[in-house]
């Protein structure tokens, strides 16, 4: 059975995915909220990282409290537009590891098609957090947690920005046992399979290229 997927409704998430769609907003205000966004969004799909009570000695006196206990996380941005979500997840856990995974949709069957890995060499005792910030057709994401998973990973989450529920419903059917997290679920794909009414193409608009 898939795990729900977990759509924000922040009134900050929301409020800056509304500047995100504006065709307006010039690339380095887009690149800060695409970071501003990820930051608020690793905060909840975080939420659930093991934790452990150690003893520590404040100025007053000694005290039990709770620190991250267990796995360690990993970011993996799928190129390149996942890119521009590494600063805001590495704001939040500075700590984490960084992989990257290379794909690209090809324009006329609309596949993805891989070029490029590179993940922690422990990425199998990691917490994995795919992120990218569209999620159309879904075959880019299902292929990057397949790579993953290949390489030994077990525990993984992905996490975006916008989806089309036709990406949602395949990412979900193929890894049921993938939690995601969304920040906006849209009305469809068009076409030429971009997200309506998303907010264009998010690598063209991160590094100002068309």
């Amino acid at each position: 059975m898939s795990a729900t997927p977990f759509i924000m409704d922040h009134p900050l998430i929301q409020h800056k995915i509304a500047l995100l769609r504006d065709k307006n907003t010039g690339s380095k205000e887009f690149r800060e909220l695409i970071a501003e966004v990820t930051m608020l969004m690793c905060y909840e799909a975080t939420r659930d990282l093991p934790m452990k009570e150690v003893e520590i000695e404040t100025p007053i006196t000694i005290a039990k409290t709770k620190v991250l206990a267990g796995r360690k996380l990993a970011f993996v941005p799928i190129l390149r537009a996942g890119i521009g979500m590494v600063d805001g997840a590495l704001e939040l856990v500075p700590a984490a590891k960084v992989g990257h995974i290379g794909l690209y949709r090809d324009p006329v069957t609309h596949k993805p098609v891989e070029y490029y890995c590179k993940l922690p060499a422990d990425i199998g005792e990691r917490e994995v957090i795919v992120i990218d910030p569209m999620l159309a057709t879904g075959g880019s994401a299902i292929d990057a947690i397949k790579m993953i998973k290949r390489r030994g990973a077990k525990n993984i989450k992905f996490m975006c920005i916008i989806a089309a529920p036709e990406g949602l419903n395949a990412l979900t059917e193929a890894h049921p046992d993938v939690q995601v997290y969304c920040g906006a679920l849209d009305d469809h794909l068009n076409e030429n399979k971009y997200i309506v009414p998303g907010l264009g193409d998010a690598g063209d608009r991160i590094f100002g290229t068309k």
